[in-house]
């Protein structure tokens, strides 16, 4: 099978690529190793900046409807501090709060609409081995009991930084040894809780972080990052069946404010743990292969933009190819392409990673949590100018595309 891109991995930034690309007239393969619906740990949170793009797509009715409630306040929660500040309102965008939604709803709507859009879907199929020929590249795609080849001019990689996949060790390394010093995710869903509907925020405890959202269905997600040996103490102290057991004793035991939102909630399903996380600015394109998502670069979970970046970056992405049509799918100018869009990434997005690694660093640090403590207390609106440098505000997807003025 022959097409002209290929993308590895169907989540917010894999769908979004394809979808945008099959819109444009491009043929698209995409191939998924996991079956949809899928949960993944994730905080779930949307940023306004991506409801342009959402009603671009098609699916941000889908997204107001079924989302959690809007979240108008950031929140601190750290050793024996409640505080709470304004969100930051995205005035540009369709509307001025982001919302959370679970992956398992999100990523089946995007692809589902990517797969109307005309891309083609291979799932579950691993991409298992990726190979030059003349100027296009043919990946193998294994199933239990079935393998394929699709040959595609260009391919991106949208499989997310936790696992190897099958693109050339400059743009798609392997994963690093395991150090003391990793930050491991856990996440799971909550009822009952304690937790104002429109408040959503950080727990910072001793090394880690993570932070609380209503999402959809009544459920409140807890989503957080913990440092490798900080959790084998924990699993010792606590004597634990579950990692994830151990990482919300010890966020319990050292943070109020986790005490009073969840000292009487009951967990809705299993814990979901990966990692570790490699926060940094990757490589994002060579010899057309392009990245987008984290596996172009992450920002550490603290800011929850996860997903808003993932989707963003294949929008940017998009619109390089797509700018480019003729010549890349004949294949010219695809290093302009990537140029362009490595560019274009790094001035929307790098100021993210910069404020996420500076607030996880304190974050992880009692004695930094401590020194600074007074000074959010004395002036909890420091709390809307962190979100601010997070990106809350900043709006890559004109407000304009909704309403169809690109077409």
């Amino acid at each position: 099978m022959k097409v002209d891109a290929l993308i590895v991995g169907a989540g917010p930034a894999g769908a979004t690529t394809a979808l945008l690309l099959a819109r444009a007239g491009w043929s698209v393969a995409i191939v998924e190793k996991k079956e949809f619906p899928r949960r993944k740990v994730c905080g779930e949170f949307i940023s306004a900046t991506s409801l342009p793009l959402l009603g671009d797509l098609g699916i941000a009715d889908f997204y107001l409807a079924r989302g959690g409630p809007e979240v108008r306040r950031v929140g601190l929660f750290a050793a024996d501090t409640v505080l709470a500040s304004a969100m930051p309102q995205a005035w540009r965008s369709l509307g001025r709060w982001g919302r959370a939604l679970g992956r398992e709803h999100l990523d089946l709507a995007l692809l589902d609409t990517a797969v109307r859009a005309g891309a083609r879907l291979w799932q579950p199929f691993s991409a298992d081995a990726l190979r030059r020929e003349q100027d296009s590249y043919v990946c193998t795609l294994v199933a239990r009991d079935r393998v394929e080849e699709v040959s595609a001019r260009i391919v991106v990689l949208a499989h997310g930084s936790w696992e190897r996949g099958v693109g050339p060790p400059h743009v798609d390394p392997a994963p690093a040894v395991h150090k003391p010093s990793d930050l491991l995710a856990f996440k799971a869903h909550f009822r009952g809780t304690g937790l104002a509907a429109d408040l959503m925020p950080l727990m910072a405890f001793p090394g880690g972080y993570g932070g609380l959202v209503h999402s959809d269905d009544g459920r409140v997600t807890l989503s957080c990052c913990i440092r490798r040996d900080v959790l084998r103490e924990s699993r010792d102290r606590h004597r634990t069946p579950h990692a994830g057991e151990a990482v919300l004793r010890h966020i319990m035991a050292t943070c109020l404010g986790a005490r009073e939102v969840l000292g009487r909630a009951r967990r809705d399903g299993a814990w979901l743990a990966t990692g570790p996380i490699r926060p940094g600015i990757r490589r994002r394109h060579a010899a057309g292969v392009f990245c987008v998502g984290n596996i172009a670069g992450e920002a550490h979970p603290i800011v929850a933009e996860g997903i808003s970046m993932a989707m963003q970056s294949a929008w940017l992405l998009a619109r390089e190819l797509t700018q480019r049509q003729d010549a890349v799918v004949a294949g010219r100018q695809l290093p302009d392409a990537g140029r362009d869009y490595a560019r274009q990434w790094t001035a929307w997005f790098a100021p993210r990673l910069h404020a996420a690694s500076a607030f996880a660093q304190i974050a992880m640090r009692p004695g930094a949590v401590a020194l600074l403590l007074p000074l959010f207390r004395q002036f909890p609106g420091i709390l809307t100018f962190g979100a601010q440098l997070s990106g809350k505000t900043r709006q890559v997807v004109p407000a304009a595309l909704a309403s169809g003025e690109h077409h």
